[in-house]
């Protein structure tokens, strides 16, 4: 895990005594809320529809306990008594005091945490696969990576004012966890020949036109990471249109400039930039690998008791081989049913920290879904840590299945917002869980965004709800067959949307039409949209145009 220098806790401690001039100042008038709100943004303050928000960064995911504890302080001491955890591996707080967020960042400061470039139009968080370091199948710990960029594009002086927000995700396995291919530059670690280096796809993302990446360089060597992401942001940076923010994302950039012009101005500026880099990024990716080194791991039994059904339905869905077989990777569910998907309070976050201190070596991760993960946990030890979980309403074991869902804040919250998406959420997994049949169900990914803008992911769905404003009524539509992973697509529209008191019922016939359809309990909801397309999935979805026609 990397920890800061002197050079990062000075650098974070000026940014923090600027911005507390700058509240001051606003504060007592000197500033007004216009003049003030690219500062704000530019660390993290934006103003949502009852108060203001602050986003903390979670660099890629990975947690220690002293901050999650931290997290939890602020929570109690600064907001209502919890944190949301978002798709961007971030942490958000909905109701702190102006007056009282420069004390926060300060106290962020001081367990190496922050809020810059989590807002604005410049390049934001970097994240990474949540079981990074931890997962079986991957090349290489992508983190190292991930941290590199980070420092790179801090404050990079070229990037502040990009014609739009920039997004890196960074993956190290071949099964894509970390939605690269939905990001402006996605990053996979391949091994070719002995040699790692980066498979580097551009021009991904979802919102108002949702598009999958394109791979610019199937294989990049891991010297050229920093010269070649700077080509790629400078050549958007230049052609990036600022006439209209609905265009400005570099995936109009490269559907309008196409990918091979794009490839062929990024590798000119590349060959202009790469002589520039010495090896000084190289020299300083050594010393943050040496902080990523894996725990020293203590042994344990490779097979435990799963008698109890409760224990064995958490490890059935909560609980991921880990790479040594006697550990394993454990996914805390933030999805209780009827619970606010995402939302974790300050005694929760406070357990989560201390669980992970006792049985995971002090390690957490935040994952893109809003849940979080002990990344090494000795199977030995789940049954204590389940019951632990369990006594803080954090043992649901539903991770994967169709209650574990994502959800923007939506229009309880969001300023953008043009519909409610935490209630929706809610009541379809109580529903699920009120017909017992979540379990039979299986793998499902349902996602839930309260306006075009796709918080929520909603497009790589294998369902997917979008709340918008039919003439002031909120109306959802429904998109099926989406999928965030290495086989990503953006889900088709099924049709005309629902009322918010229809789309429950909707989703009902939507997952009971699958149980009649499949082949057999190991066909997914994806799979078998897949095999069999929209129709049958329609046909439940509007019955009265079967009652229609006939």
């Amino acid at each position: 895990m990397y920890h800061y220098d002197d050079f990062d806790r000075a650098f974070v401690a000026e940014r923090n005594a600027q911005f507390r001039a700058q509240v001051e100042r606003r504060l007592d008038g000197s500033l007004t809320e216009e003049e003030f709100k690219p500062l704000r943004l530019m660390n993290g303050v934006y103003l949502q529809l009852h108060a203001y928000m602050l986003r903390v960064a979670i660099p890629y995911g990975t947690i220690s306990t002293p901050q999650m504890r931290v997290l939890a302080e602020l929570a109690e001491r600064w907001d209502k008594g919890y944190g949301h955890f978002t798709t961007r591996q971030n942490i958000q707080y909905n109701w702190p005091k102006l007056v009282d967020i420069p004390d926060m960042l300060d106290r962020l400061g001081d367990v190496g945490m922050h809020a810059i470039q989590t807002s604005g139009n410049t390049i934001r968080n970097v994240t990474a696969d949540h079981f990074a370091g931890a997962a079986r199948d991957e090349v290489a710990d992508p983190r190292p990576y991930a941290e590199l960029l980070r420092q790179w594009s801090t404050d990079h002086p070229e990037f502040q004012f990009l014609p739009r927000k920039f997004k890196i995700a960074v993956t190290g396995a071949p099964n894509d966890r970390a939605v690269t291919r939905a990001h402006d530059i996605g990053l996979v670690l391949r091994e070719r020949n002995g040699e790692i280096g980066f498979e580097v796809l551009i021009g991904g993302g979802l919102g108002r036109t949702p598009m999958i990446g394109k791979t610019v360089r199937d294989f990049l060597p891991v010297a050229d990471l920093l010269p070649y992401c700077e080509a790629i942001v400078s050549v958007y940076n230049r052609l990036g249109r600022r006439d209209n923010k609905y265009k400005a994302r570099i995936k109009i950039t490269v559907h309008e400039t196409g990918i091979d012009e794009m490839r062929r101005q990024i590798e000119a500026s590349f060959a202009e930039l790469r002589p520039l880099f010495d090896d000084t990024a190289m020299a300083a990716l050594d010393r943050i690998k040496a902080q990523f080194a894996l725990p020293s791991f203590l042994n344990g039994p490779t097979e435990i008791d799963l008698s109890d059904p409760v224990l064995r339905s958490f490890v059935d869905t909560n609980v991921t081989p880990h790479k040594r077989d006697d550990h394993a990777i454990v996914t805390i569910s933030l999805k209780a049913h009827g619970r606010t998907p995402g939302d974790a309070s300050a005694e929760q976050m406070r357990v989560m920290a201390d669980l992970a201190e006792r049985y995971a070596y002090g390690e957490l991760r935040i994952s893109h879904e809003q849940n979080v993960i002990l990344p090494h946990v000795r199977r030995g030890d789940l049954a204590a840590l389940h019951a632990a979980l369990g006594a803080v309403g954090l043992g649901t074991a539903n991770v994967g299945l169709a209650s574990d869902i994502i959800a923007c804040p939506g229009m309880d919250y969001c300023a953008l917002a043009t519909a409610r998406s935490i209630p929706v959420a809610q009541q379809i997994a109580m529903r699920i869980d009120e017909m017992g049949i979540e379990h039979d169900i299986g793998a499902l990914k349902i996602k839930i965004s309260g306006c075009i803008n796709a918080c929520g992911h909603h497009h790589v769905g294998h369902i997917g709800i979008l709340g918008l404003d039919r003439a002031g009524v909120e109306n959802y539509q429904i998109t099926l067959g989406g999928d965030g992973t290495e086989r990503a697509a953006i889900g088709e529209r099924a049709g005309p949307g629902f009322a918010y008191d229809e789309i429950v019922p909707a989703v009902e016939r939507l997952v009971l039409a699958y149980l009649d359809v499949r082949e057999d309990a190991g066909e997914t909801f994806l799979d078998a949209y897949r095999r069999l397309g929209p129709a049958p999935f329609k046909a439940a979805l509007y019955p009265e145009e079967k009652r229609d026609a006939a």
